[in-house]
């Protein structure tokens, strides 16, 4: 429950004041999909290109959040959503902070990423789907994740016995089934040419 005693501080150097001094618009980038379908390559592949264009970036990635911020929390529908609600409430202060933020979650529920769009805002998101088939995923899967799922030994896993709502709109589907990581960073590199410009 919100105490009743806290009150905004509105700050003077705003968004758009340091998006100014960047060069660039500030962006959330979320990247949504499958474990094993390519979100966290993609996004580090991508912050690479964007970094190297002297663009500020960061990536904030499921599993590293997992061991910090989140640590506390497991794959229980209800934990799921307070992942997702405070990556969402860290994304917003990125971007206010002039970044070019790349979320890389599997962010399964379609109404926890509505939730972060609204948090965010409209303008300030774009929803990447990184669409690869359940085979793909269980063929990539490095850390044997699946594996174990299909064997009981891990519950609620997206894909196996916990849904994945799959976007419906997003602004970009990235098919990590038929694409290559150049192809893939080129298009959302295309997508965001006019976009951040500031």
């Amino acid at each position: 429950m919100k105490s009743s005693n806290i009150i905004y501080h509105q700050a003077t150097v705003t968004q758009q004041r340091r998006n100014k001094l960047n060069n660039h618009k500030s962006v959330v980038l979320w990247f949504t999909g499958l474990s094993g379908s390519g979100k966290s390559t993609l996004a580090h592949a991508l912050e690479e290109k964007l970094f190297n264009m002297d663009y500020r970036t960061f990536v904030l990635d499921g599993d590293n959040v997992r061991h910090g911020l989140n640590s506390n929390l497991d794959f229980s529908v209800d934990d799921r959503t307070e992942n997702i609600r405070r990556i969402s409430e860290v994304s917003k202060l990125m971007l206010e902070a002039g970044l070019i933020v790349m979320t890389a979650f599997i962010s399964p529920f379609k109404k926890d990423r509505n939730e972060a769009r609204s948090l965010i805002s409209h303008d300030n998101f774009i929803e990447i789907y990184c669409k690869a088939s359940l085979e793909t995923c269980e063929k990539r899967d490095v850390k044997g994740l699946y594996k174990k799922a299909r064997e009981g030994k891990i519950k609620n896993y997206t894909g196996i016995d916990s849904p994945y709502e799959a976007p419906e709109n997003p602004q970009l589907t990235i098919d990590t089934d038929k694409e290559t990581l150049n192809e893939s960073v080129s298009k959302i590199l295309n997508y965001l040419e006019k976009i951040l410009v500031n």
